[in-house]
Order: structure tokens, then sequence, then C-alpha cells
């Protein structure tokens, strides 16, 4: 009996042992690319330190002293130091493997911990000119930093050993828009493998493997080899959901919780708790007069600039424009407006004047190719120049006149044409009609032409209604590299 009792207790142990064995591996998984992040990025910060105080030195004119290299050793090491300092290699959050945006404010304070120490290293080795060596050191390392860490993100993204294996909880047309999201901005790098619920829905529940019911948590978990959990609409219980996320934290799983009305939280400012209990606080929204001010100034100065340095471009497109096909070289199109007035919305002419006859005969064409292995299959009616012009969206620029004349702003609701205004059925539509429409907004960093109509309205919604100038520079700093990366260009 003892004897027994010995090999049941070793066999327990064996499995403990084993599960916990599986626990840590599934950890390390969901972990590495974070520390991968996090190495990369601390790697090019020392070399934007390095780099930024090399060309410094040059420009001040005292390179090749012992002093000199002295110099660039402390900025390459300092930078690093105060960015780490500041929490900016944590990569704990899913935002910070995608992008810098949600970094610059604190970037910004990291650049300015650095600007003293800099100063006073450079008087303590009696160098010359030291405040503007200073001066462009940091500045040079705010540019390459930022560059660094743009193209190890961007180099990141393309290794699929860093994707993490996702799965779903839940069913449901929620549960379709998640993996939609998935499969539409890889920049994320996560991998929908399937998904569990204890009743499947039959409306829109993606086309993914049901892999178990919320009981089967564990054993999925492990045998799937899952390195995050997305929770979305279940009909399970709430304790079932507490156990599950009890299971992914036991499992060192990444867990992110779709929340409920979660149509209407872009206006959500930060978790607050009262009396312990987490609450999202949604500000009421308020477009006061020195708002609407605040927010054509930045339109103003903003175009302004961005038309004195885009002048060469604009003028390389236009002359590209005229010499590949005839006809103008803007598109004039009415739109609705600030309070659906009308006007007329500026492009590049991406499509040959004789548009529909052309693609009437290469419809002709592919009928009459039936059969045949190849087919053409581009759009007959844009033209080379303006396949280039919407793979980048520099089809928008001549928008930044609309900006200048007051007709639309930086950032804003789509610009809509006025049968789809006229459209919109629903009376909480028509908020999206207080601010002058954008040349980019929400709708253009979150997935362009692959949002549906009607997300699109709702995330104008959502930016109408929480709008601050502060949301105004994230987007427009969010707009270049999802722009860059083409995501979602038609």
């Amino acid at each position: 009996m003892e004897t027994t009792t010995a090999t049941q207790s070793q066999r327990d142990q064996a499995v403990a042992l084993t599960s916990k064995g599986s626990v840590q591996a599934v950890a390390s998984r969901a972990q590495r690319r974070g520390e991968v992040l996090a190495r990369m990025l601390f790697a090019g910060d020392a070399l934007a330190g390095l780099a930024s105080a090399a060309i410094a030195i040059v420009l001040a004119g005292s390179a090749g002293t012992g002093t000199a290299i002295a110099f660039i050793a402390f900025s390459g090491a300092i930078w690093p130091l105060a960015a780490f300092s500041i929490g900016l290699y944590r990569t704990d959050q899913l935002m910070s493997w995608v992008s810098a945006v949600s970094e610059f404010p604190r970037a910004v304070v990291a650049l300015l911990l650095i600007t003293w120490p800099l100063f006073g290293y450079a008087s303590l080795l009696d160098l010359p000119h030291q405040v503007p060596l200073t001066f462009l050191t940091v500045a040079g390392t705010a540019a390459f930093a930022g560059l660094s860490r743009a193209t190890i993100r961007a180099g990141l993204h393309r290794s699929p050993d860093l994707h993490q294996r996702t799965l779903i909880l839940g069913s449901g047309v929620v549960a379709g828009q998640v993996a939609k999201k998935l499969e539409n901005n890889d920049q994320f790098g996560l991998v929908p493998v399937g998904l569990i619920d204890d009743e499947v829905h039959d409306i829109g529940t993606p086309d993914l493997p049901w892999l178990g019911t919320f009981s089967d948590l564990d054993r999925i978990i492990e045998s799937q080899q899952i390195d995050r959990v997305i929770i979305a609409f279940s009909r399970v219980s709430h304790e079932q959901l507490l156990e599950s996320i009890r299971a992914c934290r036991d499992a060192g799983v990444a867990i992110d919780v779709v929340p409920r009305l979660f149509e209407f939280l872009d206006g959500v400012r930060a978790l607050d708790q009262v009396g312990g209990l987490p609450l999202l606080s949604i500000g009421a929204a308020h477009l006061s007069a020195t708002s609407v001010a605040a927010k054509r100034i930045l339109d103003l100065g903003a175009s302004v600039i961005a038309l004195t340095l885009l002048a060469p471009l604009l003028l390389a497109i236009a002359i590209a424009i005229k010499l590949e096909s005839r006809g103008p070289v803007f598109f004039r199109q009415p739109r609705a407006g600030r309070n659906g007035s009308g006007f007329k919305l500026i492009k590049f002419r991406s499509m040959y004047v004789d548009a529909e006859r052309r693609k009437k005969d290469m419809e002709a064409l592919n009928e009459a190719s039936d059969g045949v292995m190849f087919k053409i299959r581009e759009d007959p009616r844009v033209t080379r120049v303006g396949r280039f012009m919407r793979r980048f969206s520099i089809d928008e620029l001549p928008q930044l006149f609309n900006v200048l004349k007051g007709e639309m702003s930086l950032v804003g609701p789509r610009p809509l044409i006025f049968p789809e205004t006229n459209a919109l059925e629903e009376h909480w539509h028509l908020r999206r009609l207080e601010l002058r429409p954008g040349l980019t907004g929400p709708w253009q960093i979150y997935g362009r032409s692959q949002s549906p109509f009607q997300e699109m309205v709702r995330f104008d919604y959502q930016y109408v209604a929480g709008w601050s100038l502060a949301r105004d520079i994230e987007i427009l700093f969010a707009t270049l590299p999802a722009v860059i990366s083409g995501r979602g260009a038609y």
C-alpha cells in the first residue's frame, strides 16, 4: 500500500513538473519578441547617440581629439540610460510593438533629461562651441533614434518567428471583427489560430477552427502553443471569464479584452478606480471656441510648412501626370464639409480622362481571353502614375490647399460625397459634421480603404466625440508610418 501511494505521489509530481515546464515554455515564447524588440531598440539608441555626437563634433571642429572621443562615448551611453529610465524599452503593451507614436511624449522628456548632462560634460572636457555642440547632439539623437526605432520595428514585423499565435475567446460578430482586424493589420504580428466558446453564434463568427469550450482552455493553450488570448463577447458567465483570465495568467499568456460598448470608447482618457473598481473614464465632449481656434492655427501653420517642403514633389508629380496622359493635373469633386456645407475637394488626377471606356475595353478583352492562363487584373482606369500615387496617398496632397482655404482640416472626419452623407441614417452620425473634414484621420491610420463604410462613420464619430489637440498631433504622427507601409491603400 505504501508503495502504491508513493508511486501515485511520484506520478502527480511528474505531471505537475511537466505542466510547469509547458507553462514556462509558453511564457518564454510569449515574452521572446518583447525581449528581442527591447534589445534591438537599445542597440539602435546607442548607435543613435554615438552617431549624433560624432556628427556634432565634426561640425563643431573638434574631431580627432581624445576629449571628442570621450564625449561621443558619453553620448552613446547616456541616451540609452535616459530612455531606459523613462520606460522606452517597456514592451509589455501591444502598441509598443507596432509604432513609436505612443512613446513620443516620454521620448521628449528623455531628450530633455540628457541636455544638461551633455552640456556639463562638454564643459568639463573644455570642448569648443559647447552650446551648439549640445544642441546638435540632442537634435541628431532625436532624428537618428526615431529613424532607427522605426526601421527596427519594420524589420521585426516581417519576422514570422516573432509572430504570436492568438486564440479568440468568444464567437459572433465581435469575434469576427477581431479576426478581420488581425488579418488586415499584420503589423501587430498576431496570427489567429482558432476560437473557443461554449455556444458558438451562427452569425458573424469568423472562419476559424472551433477548438473547444472554455473548460478546455488550459489544454488548448498548451496543445496549440498559444502566445496571446483576445477575449471577445461570449454568453459564458462572469465567473467563467474570470477563470479564463486566471488560466491565461498562470500560463504566462498575454491577454487582451474587447470592452463592452467598444464602439464609443475612443474618448477614453484613463483607467480610474473607485473603491478599487476599475473604470474607463470618458470625458464629456466639448468643442470650445478656444479649441476650434487652436485647431485652425495648427492647420494653417502645418499646411504652409508642408506645402513649402513638398513643393518640388508636387511639381514633379504634376509634370508626370501631364506627360503620361492628356487631361487636367487636378481632379475636383464636390464633398460635404463642416455642418453639411459643400466645397470642391482637390486631388491629383489618378485616372485616364476616358476611364470608363478603358474599363469596358478591358472587360471585353478579359471576357475574350476566358480560359487563358493570364488575364489583366489591374484597374485599367488608373494610370501608372496614379497607381503609385494611390499606393502612398500622394494624390491627396493637393488637399493642403483646401486646408489653407479653411474648407478642410489636417485631421478630421473623412470627406464624404453628398450621396454618402445623405445615406447616413442615425442621428448620431451627423456628429461627424461638427468638425471640418480631414486630410487624415482615424480612418486613415486604422485601415484606410479596408474599413467598411459604417465602421469608418463610427471612427469619425469617436474622433469628434473625443476630440483633443493632442489627439490630432498623435494622428498626424501615426499617419506617416501608415502611409509608408501602404496598409489599406486602394
